[in-house]
């Protein structure tokens, strides 16, 4: 049977609850975390049947820095652990992979990691997948108007030349289309600071399953609340 419903073409996702589904099973919080990696994994084939193009995670933000030491380490090493099998999985799946975010307070080896996937999927042609790693919203915005402003410092640009346009071509996500759909798990309504300057229009849904216990089913939902909604911009339908 076809699929009627539109697909939006690129879904973002705030992958909350995997500490407190590891701590409700009675696991460590690492034990979530490494669940949660698994789901995103998952996840890829299953938006890649459903016809969506661009899949953009939030993994570690810049605030996750002041979470216990322990835990960061964790997810460091967890990360690189990601890195390598993602590089294998992308060459077989045809996926392009690119990291937002500031990379220069990784490790030099996890940086290495990021360039070495990021260019090795560059020519591939299927699913655009973002993982965002100490990505912040406001930080983002803060280095695309420091480089702006080295420009028309230099005398490169004048002010009157500054357009949104250019904007979101200094951000970390210069030639990917906005999300039409942000999706957050586990009962948090809020943005924190993902992904401020591209949800402008972006449909929200937010849902009580931690990110551990997402899936396709999960996913379709998101999908039909997302068919449910009257898409505008400035007030006229999308």
């Amino acid at each position: 049977m076809p699929d009627n419903r539109k697909i939006p073409r690129h879904v973002a996702v705030i992958l909350d609850g995997n500490g407190r589904w590891a701590k409700a099973k009675g696991l460590p919080r690492n034990a979530g975390h490494v669940r949660g990696a698994q789901v995103v994994e998952d996840m890829l084939t299953v938006v890649d049947e459903i016809g969506i193009k661009y899949f953009t995670v939030y993994a570690f933000s810049t605030e996750n820095w002041n979470r216990p030491q322990d835990e960061v380490t964790a997810l460091m090493g967890l990360l690189r652990k990601y890195m390598v099998g993602s590089l294998r999985k992308a060459a077989k799946n045809n996926v392009h992979i690119q990291v937002i975010g500031d990379r220069t307070r990784l490790d030099p080896d996890i940086i290495k990691s990021i360039e070495d996937l990021e260019r090795d999927t560059a020519a591939n042609t299927g699913l655009h997948f973002q993982i965002a790693i100490n990505y912040g919203g406001r930080d983002e915005i803060r280095r695309a108007v420091k480089a702006i402003a080295a420009k028309a410092s230099a005398g490169e640009l004048l002010p009157d030349e500054i357009t949104e346009q250019m904007i979101a071509g200094y951000l970390d996500t210069a030639g990917i289309p906005d999300p039409d759909l942000l999706i957050r798990t586990c009962k948090e309504q809020r943005i924190s600071n993902f992904l401020l300057w591209q949800l402008a229009y972006t449909e929200f849904y937010f849902t009580d399953v931690a990110w551990p216990d997402f899936n396709r089913a999960e996913l379709e939902k998101a999908i039909d609340a997302y068919n449910g909604r009257e898409r505008r911009f400035g007030g006229l339908k999308g």
